[in-house]
Parts: structure tokens; C-alpha cells; sequence
């Protein structure tokens, strides 16, 4: 006789989740991957366009670093305005395209907020108060894959079920907050450290997914 082997049903790994649909999203899955229900998903995040200038009117002659943009940030046009001017440093605030204040930050010094990641270098004549340089993001784009092992990419989710995108782009499902999951259940990358494990776990419990 055969002997069959039944592979995980769909949301077999989870214990609980929040009221209605608030632990489960609709994503995409990037082409090349291919996870398996209750896999730990990373995430790859992407801009389509993503420029920065300088205001014309500037007194100081700094540059803007490349920019690096996260899910989290706004499409729209960012504002950096110095509001603490210094000889070789000064502090700048970070308004995003509603105006509201994402983060502060330190000339010479890398920013990370709100999505976004730079450094804005100090020049040959500071900057005074109220100089400023604009960030445009026209478009941020997210797609899931098989974490790695190596703790280079944040854990950011489980595949709800089995999901073959080898040849394309596929929409699934994906757990991404406030779930309770069998930690017998779930599938780990091949040969990922202790360290790097606990690592995932870590970032797993800030988005409230506890393992169990």
C-alpha cells in the first residue's frame, strides 16, 4: 500500500489570531520563492523613484547621502528642515507628506525614521536655520520571500499557506501581527543560527506574533 503523507493545511501553525482579519494581509510573493505554510517570511522593499535636493535658497553647502526607503515610508515629498544650526553639525527635523514630524536627526550623522535612512553630510559653510532639502518617494513597493539564514533581513511574517512563486510574482497570504503560533509548526531556514533564530523570534514578538 501507498503510504501518503498529508502536507500542513492552511493556517495549520496558528493558535489564535486577532478579531476579523487584522492578523492576516493579502500579499505578494516574489518571483523565485518558494515557501511552505507556515514558513517565516522575510521582506524585500523597493522605490521606484526616490530623489532628494537641495532647497535653492540654502545658505549651507551639504549634501544628501542616498537615500534608503522602507514600507514605511509616504509616497510623497519629505521635508528636512535645519532647526538647530552648529559649526560642522547642527540638528535637522523630518516632516512627512501630511506634515507630520516622523524624526529628528544630527547633521554628519545617519537618520533612520518614518522609512526613510541617510545621512546628510556637513560641507564647507553650515547650514543656517531653516535650510532645508525636499525627499520624493513616488512609489514603495513590498514583496515576501523564505527568510534567510544569516540575519541579513528582518522576520516579518509567516506564509499562511503553501506558496509556489518560482516563475512569477504570486498574491497570497501572510500573518504579519497579533497571532499566537506553534512554534512545532513552523518552518525555519536551513542551517540558520541559534543567535539569528532568536533574532527572528525577537522581531516576530514587536509585531505581537508569539510563539508558543
Amino acid at each position: 500500500m501507498a503510504v501518503k503523507t498529508e502536507t500542513a493545511r492552511a493556517g495549520e501553525f496558528v493558535q489564535s489570531l486577532g478579531n476579523s482579519n487584522i492578523s492576516k494581509e493579502d500579499v505578494t510573493y516574489k518571483s523565485g520563492a518558494n515557501v511552505k505554510c507556515g514558513e517565516i517570511l522575510a521582506k524585500e522593499v523597493t522605490a521606484s523613484t526616490n530623489t532628494s535636493a537641495a532647497d535653492a535658497g540654502n545658505t549651507g553647502d551639504g549634501t544628501m547621502g542616498a537615500v534608503t526607503v522602507s514600507a514605511d515610508a509616504k509616497p510623497g515629498v519629505h521635508n528636512l528642515v535645519i532647526i538647530e544650526p552648529a559649526s560642522n553639525a547642527g540638528a535637522f527635523e523630518v516632516t512627512d507628506p501630511d506634515g507630520e514630524v516622523i524624526g529628528t536627526g544630527t547633521v554628519a550623522v545617519a537618520f533612520s525614521a518614518g522609512g526613510l535612512a541617510f545621512t546628510l553630510a556637513d560641507g564647507a559653510t553650515d547650514f543656517v536655520a531653516g535650510d532645508r532639502f525636499t525627499i520624493t518617494v513616488t512609489q514603495v513597493t513590498e514583496k515576501f520571500i523564505a527568510l534567510p539564514n544569516d540575519g541579513s533581513d528582518m522576520a516579518d511574517g509567516i506564509a499562511w499557506d503553501d506558496y509556489d512563486a518560482s516563475a512569477a510574482d504570486l498574491k497570497g497570504v501572510a500573518v504579519v501581527r497579533l497571532a499566537e503560533v506553534n512554534t512545532n509548526t513552523l518552518v525555519w531556514p536551513s542551517g540558520i543560527s541559534a543567535a539569528n533564530k532568536d533574532l527572528a523570534l525577537q522581531e516576530l514578538a514587536a509585531k505581537n506574533i508569539i510563539i508558543r
